[in-house]
């Protein structure tokens, strides 16, 4: 076990601490080499993570695929019945294409089916999914390898814009500050291990703006970390309210998360005028991707886990332009298996590769999940991504909005702004809504004084109480739908 492992359970009294105590003790524990806070395994993710030579990058997935079948088929109960397949291994896509594709809710009903019985108990370290997950599913990552692997990722995508361990980053991914419950209390707090001005995401109204905008002018962040609803509130003030010596020092912005709205991407470049890059990932660390500073599409690293696209017949999409789910079969993790694991997240195939990531998978963008969808009254699905601010002139100013579904045809917007909206300006909206669903859905308009974040941090664009299950090809396909995935 890593010293990251051993320390993790003492992450939440470390951040609440004060601030003097976390500059003493997070400076000194930054000091110590990063091998040994993480491991031997760190130096050896971060040497797969940047591998660029397509030959090699196919040799490791088919065997890291291999292994992780094998190891599934021995250990796991779930695949027991499968267990005839092991001698078929040389061609692990082979194998995989007649296992079945697994859901969330599966793993809910039985986990014990999905832990492997050969790692002991005292190796596995208990997580749960976040996010807009009401009832979260438990799930195991494996100690010393699960964390340290996701670091090695991360920092490979984080040097793409040139961030390195010596730069300030301006950090609104969630992380609460203890001091900004207190009435009058500071807004901020800066973590010196990870060398993060941290603000929160609680206080994003118009009127605590200028003391984040204060706080980066203190502290000289040179890169960003956000979800994007977090950092939409900041490029709007920051829009009207200009800060060029501020802005130019800002050498990269990286979201994470959350679904990135084309509105939100072109505010974001027009304002900080770097690059943007978005990341995909999600707590079961079962595939990854992320954006090119050329590039807005996703990039999925092959040889962290295996990517398929599935429609909602069940079969592999092969045609771009395409919308499928993205379905994972996560590699390094011995503890619980995850294959043909079921997101839930929907994206569109892309086909050009990138010059510099030859055999890496690539999505034109990430539509979000299937619950991400608006139900029409002709019962047809329109993406939230297509309803963004940047199609309706009355949303410029919002600093926040979210949508919710309650029945087919009907959806209520909830939105925070900085002035009340004009009757017309109302109107504009309802009829933005209706052309854009092409008639499709009629809007009830609601201003709030807040819209509410997850548990984690994130902000929900769409509530969505309907089963789109029975809308979206019965929720994709059954277990045992057999597809047969390229290699």
């Amino acid at each position: 076990m890593t010293f990251e492992d051993r320390l993790y359970p003492l992450l939440s009294a470390y951040i609440r601490s004060p601030q003097w105590v976390k500059s003493s003790l997070g400076y000194a524990y930054a000091a110590l080499p990063a091998l040994l806070r993480r491991g031997p395994r760190y130096s050896h993710y971060q040497t797969e993570a940047a591998l660029d030579s397509r030959s090699a990058l196919e040799a490791l997935c088919h065997a890291k695929l291999a292994g992780s079948l094998r190891w599934a088929l021995e250990t796991v109960p779930f695949y027991a019945r499968h267990r005839g397949l092991l001698g078929q291994l040389a061609n692990p896509y082979q194998v995989l294409a007649q296992l079945p594709l697994v859901s969330k809710s599966e793993i809910k009903q039985d986990l014990n089916q999905f832990v492997s019985t050969a790692l002991p108990a005292s190796r596995r370290l208990a997580t749960y999914t976040g996010g807009s997950t009401a009832n979260p599913m438990k799930f195991y990552l494996q100690k010393g390898v699960s964390r340290v692997k996701e670091y090695a990722y991360i920092e490979h995508f984080q040097q793409r814009v040139g961030l390195d361990s010596r730069a300030i980053v301006l950090a609104m991914r969630g992380r609460s500050v203890p001091s900004a419950a207190d009435a009058g209390g500071r807004l901020w707090m800066f973590e010196p291990i990870k060398r993060q001005l941290i603000v929160s995401c609680d206080h994003l109204e118009w009127r605590y703006l200028p003391d984040y905008v204060a706080a980066m002018q203190a502290w000289k962040p040179r890169f960003i970390e956000a979800y994007p609803s977090a950092l939409l509130p900041l490029a709007l003030w920051l829009r009207e309210h200009p800060a060029p010596e501020l802005l130019a020092g800002i050498e990269g912005v990286l979201l994470y998360s959350e679904t990135l709205y084309p509105y939100q991407l072109e505010l974001f470049r027009a304002v900080f005028d770097c690059p943007i890059l978005n990341h995909y990932g999600h707590s079961e660390r079962v595939v990854m991707a992320g954006a090119m500073p050329d590039d807005a599409r996703c990039f999925f690293w092959p040889q962290y886990g295996h990517v398929e696209l599935i429609n909602e017949q069940g079969r592999a999409v092969t045609t771009p332009g395409a919308l499928g789910e993205i379905v994972g079969t996560g590699y390094d993790n011995q503890a619980q298996a995850f294959i043909r694991y079921r997101t839930g997240d929907l994206a569109v195939l892309s086909q050009a590769e990138h010059p510099l990531l030859p055999g890496h998978p690539v999505v034109e963008r990430i539509e979000g999940r299937l619950q991400e969808f608006l139900v029409c009254a002709d019962q047809r699905l329109i993406s939230i991504c297509t309803m963004g601010a940047a199609h309706f002139g009355e949303l410029a100013e919002v600093l926040a909005m979210q949508y919710e579904q309650r029945r087919a045809g009907h959806v209520t917007l909830k939105v925070v702004t900085s002035a009340p909206l004009s009757a017309q300006q109302r109107e504009g909206i309802r009829g933005a809504i209706a052309a854009k669903t092409q008639g499709g859905c009629e809007a009830e308009v609601v201003e709030v004084q807040e819209i509410a974040r997850t548990a984690r941090g994130k902000r929900q664009m769409l509530v969505q109480h309907l089963d789109l299950g029975s809308y979206y090809g019965a929720g994709l396909a059954p277990s045992g739908t057999t597809v047969v995935p390229g290699p």
